[in-house]
Parts: structure tokens; C-alpha cells; sequence
């Protein structure tokens, strides 16, 4: 398989190792109050609104098998789509790689004479780094999405598919705006009603003097060459309505391959990500129409590592990804550590089995992403698609243990640990020698630090010392048995 190219998802890299990345957000007592009381809510309401559909199931299920199907026969529909929006006065660009995306969408602006875009939340665009290219071609970005805005101002990365900013309190957003915000009121408070009407006023003036809006697609229909964009708060419909020029970024998986199909997904997802039984603002359209809408419309079909993902049999289910996040809220680990640690755009869960296989797992970030869980399953219990999330996690930890000598000691360990299991006698020894060692190793019940590498363990996890006796030995001296 293909390696993807150094061009792909270029914005993240260079971060540390998950775990260096994570320790910090762990210590930070702060950021896990938000954290805990954002995915708590989001979490609850999501149940209560699954709850409602007696069919979620069989919904999950068909979602699951009309991904699946696409998947496995992506170039038909690619080929359909292309040739469907083309008919409707579209134009189509192909991009390999981050690099050649942001090319085109840099080339489409310059050729009409604007310097700045209006943006609608795109998780395709900050994939690639869409903003950084277009400011180093002089070309200013405007997040319209509140989140992406509060992000942008605070010269920040966003840690949520769903809530970008969910890192952040009101107190911080007041003050983001205060000291970011071109017109922020003297004296805003961190009322909520405040903050949005504040930055409803900031974005009033984008969106009536913009001529050129850059978009992502939710989905696109492949038998009608419609594309789709779901969001909460209108300023989409008005990105995608208002400019003369359109240009949308589309992830190649993004297709489904009728109208009935899309119907699916419009249940799934709302109650998935905001926990709404029907999506706020659903804006389709179909290439070009006089008078109604933009003039110029685009569309940017990104592979950026996907082709070299659909070629692995496992992982290639990471594809089926609505972006809901509902994967986010349950993970133990992103609830406690945030989405900056995760050193990409996808973090959680689904970004834990998606970079790495976008961006392959050459570097230090990603080799270590796979081990971003505790394989609980919970991600599998409320992914809308059924992508087995823990499934992939171990198939990747495998692919990066076959990167090679950082992993030597974790395979002698292991093959120790084979070793000794595969004897009852072996075993027996080795749980009576660390029965002894109980007094050595650790005082009122806890190793305080292991030895060695082992450190890496009791530096973030509670390590009781061993039991006195092991469960053989107890159930040898109970039941008149052999501890052998």
C-alpha cells in the first residue's frame, strides 16, 4: 500500500506522541471541567433523542450498508457525481493530496480578483490547512460557524468535530472577543445572548460584502449531482447563498447514491451530533441557476490519503465517518485529555483511527494515536455507521508496531509474558515472586513508580501492589488442590 504523501494533512504535524501531547491537558484541572460538563450534556441529550426512534437499529444498520456499498464501488459513483454536476453548470477539480487542493481553491479565488472568503465549518479545510495556504497567498479566511470564529480570534486550534471550541468558557469567548473582535461592544459581558448577538454583528459585514465562499460537503448526492451542508446556526445558508463564486471541498467518501439514501443519513446524523431530531438548516444545490444563488459554483474532490485507506480491508471502515462526534462524548480518554492532544484535525475516537491511516504512522503522533483508548467500545456503541472503532485501534497498533526498533522491548515483553502463560508452573512462580516483592515494591497499597520503561505505567495510572496471594494459591489452599 501506498504511503500518503508528506503533502497530506500538513497543519498538525510536529506535534509530540499522544502521550506528551496529553499530560499537560490531563493536569490542567480546568480544561476537564469543561470538557466533563460539555460532553455530559451532549451526551445525555443524544440518548434521550436516539431513544425516541424504535427503529434506530435497522437506521444504523442501513446507514452502516449504504456506506459500505458506496465504498466499494467509489469510482462509479465519483464518475456519476462528476458528470451529474458538471451537467448542471458545475465544475469539478480532482486534488491528490492537501498541497493540490489548496492550489485549486488558491487559484479559484485570485482568478476573481478577491482577497478575502467566507467560510463554512469544514472539517475537509482544516484537513488540509485551507486558511494557512490561502493567508500565505495573501487571501483572508473568515470563520463563520461561531465556534470556528472563537477559535480563529483566539489564534487557536480547534478540540471538537462538533464543538470546536468546546474547550473554552464563556469568560474566555468574552474575552477573546474584546481583545480579537473588529466592533466588539466596550462592554460585553459573558452572557451568552451578549456573545452571539456580538458576533452576529461582526459577521453581518462578511457575509454582505463577500463574493467568494469556500464550503465542505456533508454529502453529495451522486444521481442528481447535489451537494448538502448541515449546520445549526444559518450562516452556511448565508455562505452558500449570498457570494457570487462557490467553491466546496469534498472528502471523495462524502457521496451517497440517491435521495432515499439521503434520507437515512438526515435522521441519523442530527440526533448523532446536536441531539436534534431534525438538522436546523439543511441547504442542497445543484449547480448553477439564473438569479438564484451563486453564479460560479466548484467543486474540489479530495483523496489526501483515502484511496491508500479504502485498500485496507479493516480500516477502511473509518470511511463510513458522518463526522457526528457522538464517539467524542462516550471516550473516556478524550474527556479527560481534550482534542488538541490528538495533534490533528480529527481528534477522539474517529481521528484515533483516520490520521493515522490518512497521514500514515511515520511520525511520533501518529504511531502513537492508535493508543489513544482504553478499548472500551463505547465509540462502537454510538457510531450512527457502525464503524468498530476498537477493531481498527488494534489493527493499527499492530501496523505501528511493525515500524520497528522502538518497539523491540514491547515485543520481548510480550513474548516473556507468552512465554511464562503458556505454563501453569511458569505461571504459578511468577505470581508467587510477585507476591514477595509486595513489601519491596510499593507502601499503603500503591506502587509509586515502576522500574524502567514499566514508569511510563505508574507515572499516570494507579498501580496497586500485589495481592498477598494469588487467586491459584488461594483456591489450592482452600479447596485441597495443587498450586502448581
Amino acid at each position: 500500500m501506498n504511503a500518503p504523501s508528506p503533502e497530506a494533512m500538513p497543519t498538525y504535524l510536529g506535534m509530540p506522541s499522544f502521550p506528551d501531547a496529553a499530560g499537560p491537558a490531563v493536569a490542567d484541572a480546568r480544561l476537564r471541567r469543561n470538557l466533563a460538563h460539555a460532553t455530559t450534556t451532549i451526551r445525555e441529550r443524544r440518548a434521550a433523542a436516539v431513544a425516541e426512534l424504535e427503529d434506530w437499529a435497522a437506521l444504523r444498520e442501513a446507514g452502516r450498508q449504504i456506506k459500505d456499498h458506496v465504498l466499494a464501488n467509489l469510482g462509479h459513483y465519483l464518475r456519476l457525481l462528476e458528470e451529474r454536476f458538471t451537467a448542471a453548470g458545475g465544475t469539478v477539480h480532482w486534488a491528490r493530496d492537501a498541497a493540490e487542493a489548496n492550489r485549486v481553491v488558491a487559484d479559484l479565488v485570485r482568478a476573481t480578483g478577491e482577497t478575502e472568503v467566507v467560510k463554512v465549518k469544514s472539517m475537509a479545510t482544516q484537513e488540509i490547512g485551507l486558511n494557512e495556504a490561502l493567508a500565505a497567498e495573501g487571501i483572508t479566511a473568515h470563520e463563520t460557524d461561531l465556534a470556528e470564529l472563537i477559535v480563529q480570534l483566539g489564534d487557536d486550534r480547534p478540540s471538537h468535530i462538533l464543538v470546536p471550541a468546546i474547550h473554552r468558557n464563556r469568560s474566555d469567548i468574552r474575552d477573546i472577543f474584546l481583545r480579537a473582535m473588529d466592533g466588539a461592544p466596550e462592554g460585553l459581558t459573558d452572557a451568552p445572548a451578549e456573545l452571539a448577538e456580538a458576533a452576529r454583528r461582526h459577521l453581518r459585514d462578511k457575509f454582505l460584502s463577500a463574493r467568494v465562499a469556500v464550503s465542505g460537503v456533508n454529502f453529495a448526492v451522486a444521481d442528481t449531482g447535489t451537494l448538502v451542508v448541515l449546520e445549526s446556526e444559518g450562516n452556511g445558508r448565508m455562505c452558500l447563498t449570498l457570494p457570487d463564486t462557490l467553491i466546496s471541498v469534498m472528502g471523495v467518501e462524502k457521496i451517497v447514491p440517491a435521495w432515499r439514501d439521503l434520507e437515512v443519513f438526515l435522521q441519523l446524523l442530527p440526533r448523532s451530533s446536536t441531539a436534534e431530531r431534525m438538522n436546523p438548516y439543511t441547504s442542497a444545490w445543484t449547480g448553477v441557476h439564473p438569479g438564484d444563488g451563486p453564479r460560479d459554483v466548484h467543486l474540489v474532490l479530495l483523496d489526501n490519503g483515502r484511496s491508500a485507506t479504502l485498500a485496507d480491508e479493516v480500516g477502511r471502515q473509518a470511511l463510513r465517518c458522518i463526522r457526528c462526534s457522538a464517539c467524542l462524548n462516550v471516550c473516556p480518554v478524550y474527556r479527560r485529555a481534550g482534542g488538541h492532544a490528538y495533534g490533528s484535525p480529527y481528534p477522539g475516537p474517529i481521528g484515533a483511527i483516520l490520521s493515522p491511516q490518512l497521514r500514515g504512522v511515520g511520525s511520533d503522533i501518529d504511531a502513537s494515536l492508535p493508543y489513544a483508548s482504553s478499548l472500551c467500545g463505547a465509540c462502537y456503541e454510538v457510531c450512527p455507521v457502525a464503524i468498530d472503532i476498537p477493531e481498527v485501534l488494534v489493527h493499527l497498533r499492530a501496523r505501528a508496531v511493525e515500524r520497528g526498533p522502538r518497539h523491540r522491548l514491547e515485543r520481548a515483553a510480550m513474548a516473556a509474558a507468552g512465554w511464562t502463560l503458556r505454563s501453569p508452573t511458569r505461571l504459578a512462580l511468577a505470581q508467587r515472586a510477585a507476591s514477595a516483592s509486595r513489601r519491596l515494591a510499593g507502601r499503603r497499597g500503591r506502587i509509586r513508580r515502576l522500574p524502567g520503561p514499566l514508569r511510563a505505567w505508574s507515572d499516570t495510572r494507579d498501580t496497586p501492589v500485589p495481592p498477598p496471594e494469588s487467586f491459584r494459591a488461594w483456591w489450592a489452599r482452600t479447596n485441597g488442590g495443587e498450586d502448581e
